[in-house]
């Protein structure tokens, strides 16, 4: 029988194995560090926001766990185009997602495909891989100088 939960390891295991929006981007004007000290997960995100407010392109670099690594690749492609204020609603939502009650139903409108994610929740050491380049996102978006730490 097919299982749900099988599909959701497939796209993370080839978002981890071929990551989306990996490197430097060649024109940025927000940046920030990221850094999980329990496991090792380190990345940095690269942000070019534009006039209006708006995500015109995002990418990372670093390395990590599968989970990390998987959550950074699809982040990326859901903020593209997205504006600051947008991030910062799925920012909110993401969390929410990850450290609901296990039978909690995710935003599947809001997250769309980061909900492949909300199984994380299952296991609270990961939820910090997960979130870490979320906390970097919205730190880059706020120019925060420090390094952002999930511990």
């Amino acid at each position: 029988m097919f299982d749900l939960r099988d599909l959701y390891q497939q796209v993370i295991v080839d978002h981890n194995k071929h990551p989306r929006n990996f490197g430097k981007l060649s024109r940025y004007n927000h940046e920030a560090d990221g850094y999980n000290p329990l496991c090792g997960d380190r990345l940095h995100v690269y942000l070019d926001i534009d006039a209006s407010g708006r995500i015109a392109d995002v990418s990372f670099e670093g390395e990590g766990c599968a989970i990390s690594m998987a959550s950074a690749s699809l982040m990326t492609e859901a903020m593209k185009g997205r504006s600051v204020e947008e991030m910062r609603e799925v920012f909110d939502a993401f969390q929410r997602m990850v450290t609901d009650d296990l039978d909690a139903l995710p935003d599947e409108e809001r997250l769309g495909k980061l909900t492949v994610l909300a199984g994380v929740r299952e296991f609270p050491s990961r939820i910090k891989c997960a979130t870490l380049c979320w906390h970097t996102l919205k730190a880059a978006a706020d120019d925060t100088a420090e390094v952002v730490k999930t511990e």
